[in-house]
């Protein structure tokens, strides 16, 4: 049970700062491209009490690391009118593109702030917990919402990708798709894009993070 404690300690910030900033990138997105539903209803904030899911954020990934120690969950999802958008297919992958890319910058930042611990010398155990948790919540996701399967961005950035035809075809998939995603999780399939995909994150995250990294080390 201490254990337990630890870890649900150690994750909780960047565990509410990475579905936080995500989906209120979502929101900035689509307000700037035109659609101001998520403005309107107060989704565009820091606030994470207003991303999320009593069911999907807290009891569902609790309740599955009680039982199997395998977390999985969801935010309330930001509300978008893409007929709204100013260019609705173009737009689409923009705004869709917006919270993973959140969770690129922070988990870069997180990455920075892991070093500068190292740099400043502090011995305490759980800041470099929490930046080591911080860094991978953010990639996983990065990768786990770039998944090509609507209704997560990925599936999204694939519709706007696709020819209208093929793109509405696609499209309809997106009733089915959180039912689809659970089989692959159960079955693991999904881990053969999610590691690779956070690999190459990890790479990215890097390379972005080296210049102050450098000047820190």
């Amino acid at each position: 049970m201490d254990e337990i404690i630890r870890n649900i300690a150690v994750y909780a910030l960047p565990v509410l700062f990475a579905i936080t900033l995500h989906e209120a990138a979502h929101a900035y997105a689509a307000r700037y491209f035109g659609d101001n539903t998520a403005y309107a209803q107060g989704r565009m904030t820091l606030n994470p009490i207003s991303h999320i899911d009593p069911f999907g954020t807290i009891i569902i990934p609790v309740a599955l690391y009680l039982t199997s120690g395998f977390v999985f969950g969801y935010a309330k999802a930001v509300p978008v009118q893409f007929g709204n958008l100013r260019n609705p297919k173009r737009d689409m992958a923009w705004v869709a593109l917006a919270g993973p890319m959140a969770n690129f910058i922070m988990a870069v930042l997180w990455l920075i702030f892991a070093v500068a611990l190292e740099r400043f010398g502090v011995s305490e155990d759980f800041p470099h917990k929490v930046a080591q948790a911080g860094l991978v919540t953010n990639l996983l996701i990065f990768a786990f919402n770039l998944f090509p399967l609507p209704p997560l961005d990925g599936g999204r950035v694939v519709t706007s990708m696709l020819p209208n035809a093929l793109a509405y075809k696609f499209a309809k998939i997106e009733p089915y798709g959180f039912f689809v995603l659970l089989a692959l999780l159960y079955f693991g399939v999904l881990a053969f894009w999610v590691q690779p995909v956070m690999w190459l994150g990890a790479q990215a995250v890097e390379f972005f993070a080296w210049p102050v990294t450098f000047l820190l080390s």
